[in-house]
């Protein structure tokens, strides 16, 4: 004898709750997938002029306390092992407190970095700079000098410098007694001097035939930037 099979009946309500759940989820995901893309900096790439737009952006979302999320994972870093395609180039100063990549909110792969003590031009700082220009084909060429230099108010106070440091301040030493000689003291002449400094490093990389030619064609562009320690901004110097 066959039993016989009771079907329950159809609970509509309990569906519609499992649908709702199902759909609530999917949105949550895909709003969470958007937000991770558009929070992302994207890669860019425009002339020389555009770059410096880009910078002078995160440099503001910087001093705002604002920055982008940045693409930190395997797939950037497997992406960056086969080329590299910096926006910029940056000589700095080596000062810990001035980190270009994050004073201009930038990842990783966008900005090729040169750091020296005073953001001095020296031979080894001009050749990577050309070979970022060369090989790289990067539009954009930033000296970024900052208040209170450590390297430019040892210039201005002179006296004797142990080791390879007066190497670094013999440099910066006739721009100081430049500024002396206008007048400037105290912390203004710091001041005076480290917007000198900057000013000759950019002097000095265009003296370079390699990035001469690449000014000539508009190919680059050469800036002198100082960033201020208390408000994070960065302005570009004339």
């Amino acid at each position: 004898m066959r039993k016989r099979v009771v079907r329950r009946p159809y609970n509509q309500r309990s569906f519609c709750v499992i649908i709702t759940i199902i759909l609530v989820f999917c949105f949550i995901i895909s709003g969470c997938t958007r937000a991770t893309k558009n929070s992302i900096t994207p890669e860019v790439s425009g002339t020389p002029k555009e770059i410096q737009q880009v910078l002078t952006e995160g440099n503001l979302r910087f001093s705002e306390a604002t920055p982008r999320a940045k693409d930190m994972g395997e797939g950037r870093r497997r992406e960056l092992t086969k080329v590299q395609k910096p926006l910029a180039v940056i000589v700095s100063c080596s000062d810990s407190r001035v980190p270009p990549e994050h004073i201009f909110d930038q990842g990783l792969g966008d900005l090729f970095v040169v750091r020296v003590a005073g953001n001095v031009v020296s031979q080894e700082v001009l050749g990577s700079v050309e070979y970022a220009v060369e090989h790289l084909k990067t539009p954009l060429v930033i000296v970024l000098g900052h208040e209170r230099c450590g390297a430019v108010t040892a210039a201005v106070e002179g006296g004797h410098h142990g080791g390879s440091i007066a190497s670094i301040t013999e440099r910066i030493r006739p721009l100081a007694e430049e500024q002396k000689a206008k007048g400037g003291k105290g912390t203004q002449l710091v001041e005076r001097t480290v917007d000198e400094n900057v000013r000759a490093a950019v002097t000095e990389l265009k003296k370079s035939p390699i990035l001469r030619e690449a000014l000539d064609i508009e190919k680059i562009k050469i800036e002198g930037a100082k960033y201020d320690l208390d408000t994070g901004k960065v302005e570009w110097l004339k």
